[in-house]
Order: structure tokens, then C-alpha cells, then sequence
């Protein structure tokens, strides 16, 4: 027992320490088994309780559901009571309803078909004013080839255009100031002839109207048609500039510039536009492009001028009229003033009068208010026993 069979660290062991050792462990393994025995049987009968309260609890919670069960089932006949009653209602509600529908749609629908009745006659008017219109455009489209036809012929064209020229002219002008078809010295006559106040020379005006020139170049849709009918464009005005500059400027019996007048706006910017050039070759030939907006402009001019020219030949009627408007002023001017002398007067008197009737007024006052009263101490009269009356006016003795 006593033999040793190792070392541990110079520590050495017999066999009696290592069965001692040996058997001790055993013991402590037998008390851990019994004490781990133990806690498993009481966790055991915790279990058991737990499961036992569980239960109970289960059937408590069964209960209770039974309970629940037979309140929701007595709840559910009276809410299926109540939803027959509310059924009942509902479908009466509801063909009340449908009732009214009916009879509001019905009105609806009359309604309707009213209004439809007054749109369909109304679109009949429509469609009549409508036929009415497209008859009138038949006809502005008659008139309208018929203006084609007329600017298509260069005599017809001329005739419209020195028509709106003298449309112009005889609108904004006197007849003395104007004449149409004016014969020169030279035998050549304008279109019209304008005669300005103070100087003898007219002014002419000649309507030209290029058009099949610039109806080419419009009508030109690349650059290589555009370029020659651009060059016709050019040489018509040029031929046109050159006509009136020869033919209506006459040194000493005309002015010193001629109007060419083209009666189309949308020409006449078309010709601003692409042929600047030539106009500042007209400018400079003293013949200058005027379009009906500008010839208009042109003639308030001249009517401006006539005007500032008949207003200096009457200036000396004018001044004659003008001072004896002003001794009439001067007499009028005397007479408000002894006008507001006899106001003055009349109001003096009027004042005089208001205080004579003021003071009647306070006597008038006097006597209504006149008493008689008995003195309170009786005062005898000399040599009489009489008692004395004492007036009192106005309040006074």
C-alpha cells in the first residue's frame, strides 16, 4: 500500500493515496448523483403543480368560452332579428328610393328631351345663319375671282388702282385742291395732280401696281426661280421710276418730287423687303413709293398745310375779331361790376330790413307777455282811497 507508483512534481504517490484519493471522488460523485436525483424529482413536482394550475386554468378559460359562446349566440338571434327588422327597412328605403329615381329621371329625361327639342331648333337657326354665310362666301368668292380677273388685266389693274388713289385723295382734300387727270405742259397727264396753298406747281401722283412681277418672285420656290423673277421685280419698278421721273417731273411746273403710289400694303412691304436698293434709286430720282396707309399720311400733311395757309390769310380778320371780342369782355366786365354794386346794396337793405323786423318781433314779445298786476302793499292816491293799478310791460315799471 505503501509502494509508490509515481511522481508528481517530486510529490510521490503510493497506491493507498491514489485509492483513498479514488474513493473520495466516488463519494463526491454518489452526493452529486443524489443531489442532481433530487432536484429533477422536485422539478418534477413543480411540473406537476404548473400542469395541475394549467389545467385548471384551461378549464376556467373553457368556461369562460361556453360562457361567451351561449352570450354571442343569444347576441347573434337578436342581431339576426335585428337585421331582418333593418332588411325590411332597408328594401322599403331602398324602393323608395328606386321610386324617386324613377320619377326624377323621368323628369330628367322630359327634361332632356326638352332641351334637346331647344338645341336641335336652335341648330336649325345655326345652320340656317351658317347656309346664309356660305352663300355670302359664294358670292365674296365670285367677287373675289372677279378682283383676280380685274388685277389679271393691266388696264383693268391700273383702273383699280388709280380708284383707290382718287378714293383717297377725294376723301381728305378739298375739290379745289386737287385734279384729276392734270394735263402738263409737256402734253403728259398724272393720274392726279395735288395743288398746294402758295405755290402753283402740283404735285403729281401716278398708281402703278407691279404685279405680275412680284406675283413670279412670291411664287418662286427655290433660289434658283427666285433670282431672275427678283431681277423682272427690279427692272418693272426701275421702268415704272423711270416712266414718272421723265414724264411728270418738269422743272419750274412741278414740284420737285412725284408720288408713285402702290395701292397694296402687303406689296409695297414686299417691295421694302427685297428691292431696298431700287427705292433708294427711286429716293434719288425724286419718285417716291407710297402705299394707301402712307398716301393717307401724305394728304392729312397737305391738309395741315391748307389749313396753316387759310389761317394766315384770315389772320387779320382774326386779330379784328379777336379786339372786338375783347371790348366785349371789357363791357361785360363793367356791367358784373355794377351788377355786384347793386347786389351790394340790395343786401345792405336786406340787412336793414331783418333788424327793423327783429325789433317788431321783440315788441310783438312785449305786448303778449303785457299783464296787469295789483301792487301787494295797497298805496292810497292823494285825496283818494282807491287802491293804485301798476302796469308792468316787458317786465319794467
Amino acid at each position: 500500500m505503501s509502494e509508490v507508483l509515481f511522481s508528481i512534481n517530486g510529490l510521490a504517490v503510493t497506491l493507498g493515496a491514489l485509492i483513498a484519493v479514488l474513493s473520495a471522488l466516488a463519494v463526491l460523485l454518489l452526493v452529486g448523483l443524489l443531489f442532481a436525483q433530487g432536484r429533477q424529482s422536485r422539478a418534477r413536482t413543480l411540473e406537476a403543480q404548473e400542469q395541475s394550475l394549467r389545467v385548471e386554468e384551461l378549464q376556467q378559460q373553457i368556461f369562460e368560452l361556453l360562457k361567451a359562446q351561449s352570450a354571442t349566440t343569444g347576441q347573434v338571434q337578436f342581431l339576426a332579428q335585428g337585421f331582418g327588422t333593418k332588411q325590411e327597412e332597408l328594401s322599403r328605403t331602398v324602393n323608395e328610393r328606386l321610386d324617386a329615381v324613377t320619377h326624377r329621371l323621368g323628369e330628367n329625361m322630359t327634361k332632356a328631351a326638352q332641351a334637346t327639342s331647344e338645341g336641335l331648333s336652335k341648330l336649325h337657326e345655326r345652320l340656317a345663319v351658317v347656309d346664309a354665310a356660305q352663300s355670302r362666301m359664294t358670292e365674296l368668292t365670285s367677287h373675289m375671282v372677279t378682283l383676280k380677273d380685274v388685277l389679271a388685266n393691266k388696264q383693268a389693274r391700273g383702273a383699280f388702282g388709280q380708284g383707290r388713289m382718287e378714293a383717297i385723295v377725294a376723301d381728305g382734300l378739298h375739290k379745289k385742291a386737287y385734279e384729276f387727270q392734270y394735263t402738263l405742259s409737256n402734253g403728259k397727264r398724272p393720274d392726279c395732280a395735288i395743288f398746294l396753298p402758295g405755290d402753283e406747281r402740283p404735285l403729281a401722283i401716278d398708281a402703278k401696281f407691279p404685279l405680275e412681277a412680284i406675283t413670279a418672285y412670291r411664287e418662286a420656290q427655290t433660289e434658283e426661280a427666285r433670282r431672275p423673277a427678283l431681277a423682272r421685280l427690279k427692272q418693272d419698278i426701275n421702268k415704272h421710276v423711270n416712266d414718272i421721273s421723265e414724264r411728270y417731273l418738269v422743272p419750274g411746273e412741278t414740284q420737285d418730287i412725284a408720288l408713285m403710289f402702290v395701292p397694296s400694303e402687303s406689296v409695297y412691304a414686299d417691295l421694302h423687303e427685297v428691292c431696298d436698293d431700287v427705292l433708294q434709286k427711286a429716293f434719288r430720282a425724286r419718285v417716291i413709293l407710297v402705299s394707301p396707309s402712307l398716301l393717307m399720311l401724305a394728304i392729312q400733311v397737305v391738309q395741315a398745310i391748307v389749313r396753316d395757309a387759310q389761317m394766315r390769310d384770315a389772320a387779320e380778320k382774326i386779330q379784328v375779331e379777336v379786339g372786338k371780342l375783347v371790348e366785349d369782355v371789357g363791357r361785360l366786365r363793367d356791367r358784373a361790376v355794377k351788377l355786384q354794386t347793386h347786389f351790394a346794396q340790395a343786401s345792405e337793405d336786406v340787412g336793414q330790413v331783418l333788424i327793423s323786423a327783429e325789433k317788431v318781433s321783440k315788441r310783438g314779445g312785449r305786448i303778449q307777455s303785457l299783464e296787469l298786476e295789483e301792487d301787494a302793499p295797497a298805496v292810497k292816491d292823494a285825496g283818494k282811497g282807491a287802491p293804485t293799478l301798476q302796469l308792468k310791460l316787458g317786465g319794467r315799471d
